[in-house]
């Protein structure tokens, strides 16, 4: 048997799960997961290996690893970057690094899905047509409105936002919150990435990364 491994540091605390290959008839129901928002990366050591024991398997039962490069926190992304790459330093399992916003929109199974969610006050992170972008509340709605889009994933920040969800709701546009899913949601990912040991630098996506005029 094999298993699959999901880490998110992107965003507060820390998101990570194990979960059967959906391939394999012998464990592809299983998954374990532990979402800690106050948790920080010295626990993501901890938080694996309690998974490990609720499962009652090994590291060496995980064959591919999936961690989200940001947008985001770039302490927290440093933190969950170097920590894959050290569990798979050995070669003896793959690394994929995929953007955040990417990861969120597989929470939706509709093909017509953007992804909005907080980056700073009055400023977004939105995925459009698989393109990235970050702008005002202003540059969003229009964004959206250019191509509107049935779905839309959101963190309770977005939701939240009146006039983002004045759009939404006139627009009939349905909100799928970002909390609560399972990361082996992820999965798809695999097959549209390449497996990489090496995460450069670039790769990351920090949170303050300015907003082009």
């Amino acid at each position: 048997m094999s298993f699959d491994l999901f880490v998110d540091t992107s965003r507060k605390g820390i998101s990570i799960a194990i979960a059967g290959k959906p391939d394999d008839a012998s464990c592809g129901t299983f998954y374990k997961k532990i979402v800690d928002p106050e948790a920080r990366g010295e626990t993501l050591s901890k938080n694996l290996d309690n998974l490990l024991e609720q499962g009652g398997i090994s590291l060496q039962d995980i064959d591919r690893v999936m961690v989200t490069l940001g947008p985001g926190s770039f302490s927290g992304l440093r933190t969950g970057v170097a920590f894959c790459q050290g569990i798979c330093f050995s070669g003896a399992r793959k690394l994929y690094g995929v953007s955040t916003l990417e990861a969120l929109e597989c929470f939706s199974e509709a093909p017509d899905t953007a992804v909005v969610v907080k980056a700073r006050k009055d400023y977004w992170y939105l995925r459009l047509n698989g393109q990235e972008f970050f702008d005002s509340t202003e540059d969003v709605i229009a964004k959206l409105r250019a191509k509107e889009p049935k779905f839309v994933v959101v963190d309770s920040t977005a939701r939240d936002d009146a006039s983002l969800t004045e759009f939404f709701s006139a627009k009939g546009i349905e909100t799928i919150l970002d909390e609560g899913k399972p990361l082996s949601l992820w999965a798809k990912l695999f097959e549209k990435h390449e497996a990489s040991l090496i995460q450069e630098a670039n790769y990351i996506q920090p949170s303050y990364f300015e907003k082009e005029h």
